[in-house]
């Protein structure tokens, strides 16, 4: 454990940090900005994490389509989702030349965030939901451990365009609402057949189908929030 008296951190940053079990006394905490897995976050003795969920909920209501377990629910939710990122690409598509390319604050492109779920989608579903050993996508990004790895597929040197992120992307998302259209609440329950070839996600033996849907679409709604705040970003920092 790293203990800090008396540290002036203003402006730090911290980045893929694990913070679980952090206790900060006597802090003085204004403007700061928390994003990342949050659970059962006391702030001066309140627990804070349920009014923020409930305001999420309140701000996108797909969110409650997405924890649902009824068939019908994760149909329209999909649906929003791929909407969603339907009109945001038709809306980088409006802003200057490469907007799709350029990064805020260090955070992927909006490129850099389709391949990313380029890889989700190979990992979580494909893999996790289908049981499927096929390799991953080359233009998918995932964490560097596994862009570093032989023999899966991912290509650390893929520079796609926009456009032909979009391709791939279109037809996973076809291949997510062909096989949701005929899901039943029995398949969804089920264990998911994760592969037993130690293969990224290592951590997936065990988990119901319901389970690696569920970090598909998760991962789909997040980053879309990301991408959407970065345009925002953006454009207003364009002349």
């Amino acid at each position: 454990m790293r203990r800090f008296d008396d540290e002036d951190l203003t402006g730090a940053e911290f980045r893929e940090c694990d913070l679980s079990g952090a206790r900060m006394v006597g802090v003085v905490m204004q403007d700061a900005v928390i994003d990342g897995l949050v659970t059962r976050l006391m702030v001066n003795g309140v627990e804070v994490m349920g009014y923020v969920e409930a305001e999420l909920d309140r701000r996108h209501p797909v969110r409650l389509l997405l924890r649902s377990d009824d068939p019908d629910d994760l149909r329209r939710g999909w649906r929003q989702l791929c909407d969603d990122w339907e009109a945001t690409a038709e809306r980088v598509r409006a802003m200057p030349e490469d907007s799709e390319h350029r990064s805020v604050d260090g955070e992927w492109s909006m490129v850099e965030t389709l391949r990313h779920l380029v890889f989700v989608h190979d990992s979580w579903f494909r893999r996790c939901v289908l049981g499927l050993t096929e390799p991953f996508t080359a233009m998918g990004l995932g964490p560097p451990s596994v862009m570093e790895q032989e023999g899966i597929g991912l290509d650390p040197a893929a520079r796609p365009s926009l456009d032909e992120v979009l391709a791939v992307r279109d037809r996973q998302a076809s291949e997510v609402e062909t096989w949701l259209a005929g899901v039943t609440p029995y398949q969804l329950a089920r264990t998911a057949p994760v592969p037993d070839d130690g293969r990224w996600p290592p951590y997936a033996a065990g988990r119901t189908v319901r389970q690696c849907l569920g970090t598909v679409l998760d991962e789909e709604w997040a980053h879309h929030g990301f991408c959407a705040r970065d345009l925002d970003t953006l454009a207003s920092s364009d002349p």
